[in-house]
């Protein structure tokens, strides 16, 4: 399993476990935004802090994630973005779309205020 997901509270945190977020494992990022979606959580949390590369089908996979809570009024958070990630994000000006944070806990206490 490349992603794992745990309820903290009211919001869901996926976790990756892969190195790379691309073609390999963007689908599957994909297919679990869509059935979160569908079971009606739109409180997420993405913690890419093993995420050391990601291509643009990575980047659609979290463009996904963050459109299907901002169109069920919920929101998305990604959290520790590596060197690399953060790089790719700003170049393609999607940090000022996306919410981000340092860590899961400072995801979680920003959400919670």
């Amino acid at each position: 399993m490349k992603f794992t997901t745990n309820t903290s509270g009211k919001y869901t945190v996926i976790q990756a476990h892969v190195d790379m977020l691309d073609g390999a494992s963007g689908p599957e990022l994909k297919t679990i935004f869509v059935n979160l979606n569908k079971e009606g959580i739109n409180q997420v949390i993405l913690d890419l802090s093993s995420i050391k590369y990601c291509d643009s089908s990575g980047l659609s996979a979290i463009l996904i994630g963050h459109r299907l809570c901002r169109d069920a009024s919920g929101s998305f958070i990604i959290c520790g973005l590596q060197n690399a990630v953060s790089k790719i994000i700003s170049i393609a000006q999607l940090d000022r779309v996306f919410n981000i944070k340092e860590t899961v806990d400072s995801a979680l206490s920003y959400t919670t205020v």
